[in-house]
């Protein structure tokens, strides 16, 4: 059987919490926040948004019997000079993790390719669009785990459209409202939607699934969207016509999704609007995915 393996970039300060030097970057420059960096790289860093997503990625390894089949990359804007106070705590978090670009202040996206990574997860929104723009599975998140009781699975959770789906019923509905986009997804409920910027990613994790094999998988993935029914009909068509396989699906009609979130367990939840995205993170973990009409500013015409 061939084996699969799953790639999640994610930035320095998504991994650690960065913010006093970010601090002393934004307000005193590049070359005090070098000097600062290198005067505390022997000072261990505390763990960052993303850090306890990585943690559970990484633990994944634990369960195969033919090598890993999760490797997270680090994406830095740090120089490797300064990166090293980021590589002494990696190694005393005993992460495993042994590849890196450091950028010195450039956008890393372009190495997401090479490494071969399904996700991307940064602070920095602009290399998360950036990302995006290229045709990657790319997010910024936006708060830490929960303090809730740890499931024992990696749970995690997608909105559909401009998420899994592409934003083509998404833009209907922003333009002409709530009826029109109901009357298409009806006259359309056959047709597979065009996927969007995390399809890849979700069928990577479902590759994953497949190849631990076991009595309760250590993944579980869940669809939360507002769409309701009618306009669940080509959600389901559209998943089944991409043969990919998705554990929970929760159509809430426009309903709030955090309580839903809490319930479901959810390590991280991804969606394109950022209000929902802060709504999300008062339960969950949560991370922007600024894709689609959503996200576009409006054309000033005055």
């Amino acid at each position: 059987m061939k084996k699969h393996k799953l790639v999640v970039a994610v930035s320095s300060r998504a991994l650690f919490n960065l913010d006093e030097s970010h601090r002393i970057f934004e307000t005193e420059g590049k070359e005090a926040f070098c000097r600062y960096q290198i005067a505390h790289e022997d000072e261990i860093l505390e763990p960052g948004f993303g850090y306890a997503l990585v943690k559970k990625f990484l633990a994944l390894n634990e369960l195969s019997s033919n090598g890993p089949i999760v490797e997270v990359i680090l994406l830095s804007q740090n120089s490797a000079d300064t990166g090293l106070r980021i590589f002494n705590s990696i190694a005393h978090h005993k992460l495993a993790l042994s590849r890196a670009a450091f950028t010195s202040g450039v956008s890393p996206y372009g190495y997401i390719q090479a490494f071969g990574a399904h996700l991307f997860l940064s602070t920095n929104a602009d290399d998360v669009a950036k990302a995006l723009t290229a045709g990657f599975a790319a997010a910024t998140i936006l708060s830490g785990s929960s303090l809730r009781q740890d499931s024992g699975q990696l749970r995690i959770a997608f909105d559909g459209d401009s998420v899994l789906f592409s934003d083509d019923s998404e833009r209907i509905y922003q333009e002409q409202g709530l009826a029109a986009f109901t009357e298409n997804e009806h006259n359309e409920a056959k047709k597979p939607l065009p996927g969007g910027p995390f399809k890849e990613f979700l069928s990577a994790l479902q590759h994953i699934q497949s190849d631990l094999k076991g009595d309760i998988s250590p993944i579980r993935t869940a669809l939360v969207t507002a769409r309701g029914a009618p306009a669940h009909e080509r959600v389901v068509r559209t998943l089944r016509a991409w043969e990919i396989r998705i554990d929970e699906a929760l159509f809430l009609g426009g309903m709030e999704k955090g309580a839903f979130l809490d319930a479901f367990g959810a390590d991280i939840f991804f969606d394109d609007q950022k209000s929902h995205c802060e709504s999300a993170a008062r339960h969950v973990s949560a991370a922007h995915v600024p894709h689609g009409v959503a996200n576009r500013k409006p054309v000033d015409n005055a």
